[in-house]
C-alpha cells in the first residue's frame, strides 16, 4: 500500500446504527471507534453528507474523512460508496472499523483487504463498491453465550463489566488507525495483530 499524499482524502468509516436504541450496543463498536479516533484529534461530526455523519480535518498531516453511515448497518454500502465517489478516495486509502463474533473482546485485527465474514455491513459496502480490496479493522466483541441468536447478541448493550476492557480496546483500535495512516499496513499489523489475553 502506498501512503496518501498530503492533498488526498483517507475515509475511515465506522460501521453502526443509528440512533440512541443501538447507542451502546456490540453492533455499534465501529462508531465508537471513529468517535474516540475523532475526539484524539479534536475533530466533530458537524456535517451531514452522502448519508453518514462525517468530521473531516487532518490525522498525523492526512486528509481525512471520518465518516458514521446514518443508514442502518445493512445499507452500508449506500453511503461509503457515495463518499468515496464524491471525494475520489483510492480504495486503498478507505478503512472500515467494524464488530467481529469471531474474536474475543480485546482483539483488534487490521488486514488490507478480505472477505465479509458473513458480516451484513461489510456485505453492503463489497457490493456497492464491486471489491473487498479495501483495509479493514474488525474488533472483537465475543461469541454469544449458549445458545444465543447472534442476531440478537449484537444488538445488545455492552456490560458495566466489559467496559473497561472495552475502554482500552478502543484506545488500542484508535492507535491502530494513526499507524496505518502514518506509517502503513504493514506496521500497524505487526503491532496490533497481537494475541491478546483477557
Amino acid at each position: 500500500m502506498t501512503l496518501a499524499t498530503s492533498s488526498e482524502y483517507t475515509l475511515i468509516v465506522g460501521l453502526g446504527n443509528p440512533g440512541l436504541k443501538y447507542a451502546a450496543n456490540r453492533h455499534n463498536v465501529g462508531f465508537h471507534c471513529v468517535r474516540s479516533l475523532a475526539s484524539a484529534h479534536d475533530l466533530t461530526f458537524h456535517k451531514k453528507q452522502k448519508r453518514a455523519r462525517i468530521a473531516m480535518g487532518t490525522v498525523l498531516g492526512r486528509r481525512v474523512i471520518i465518516a458514521k453511515p446514518q443508514t442502518f448497518m445493512n445499507e452500508s454500502g449506500r453511503a461509503v460508496a457515495a463518499l468515496v465517489r464524491f471525494y475520489k478516495v483510492r480504495l486503498e486509502r478507505v478503512l472500515v472499523v467494524y464488530d467481529d463474533l469471531d474474536l474475543p473482546l480485546g482483539a483488534v485485527r487490521l488486514r488490507p483487504e478480505g472477505g465479509t465474514g458473513g458480516h451484513k455491513g461489510m456485505r453492503s459496502i463489497v457490493d456497492h463498491l464491486g471489491s473487498q480490496s479495501f483495509p479493514r479493522l474488525r474488533i472483537g466483541i465475543d461469541r454469544p453465550p449458549g445458545r444465543m441468536d447472534p442476531a440478537a447478541y449484537v444488538l445488545q448493550d455492552f456490560s458495566m463489566k466489559e467496559k473497561p476492557l472495552l475502554e482500552e480496546t478502543l484506545g488500542r483500535a484508535v492507535a491502530a488507525i494513526e499507524t496505518w495512516l502514518g506509517e502503513g499496513v504493514e506496521p500497524a499489523m505487526s503491532q496490533y495483530n497481537r494475541s491478546v489475553e483477557v
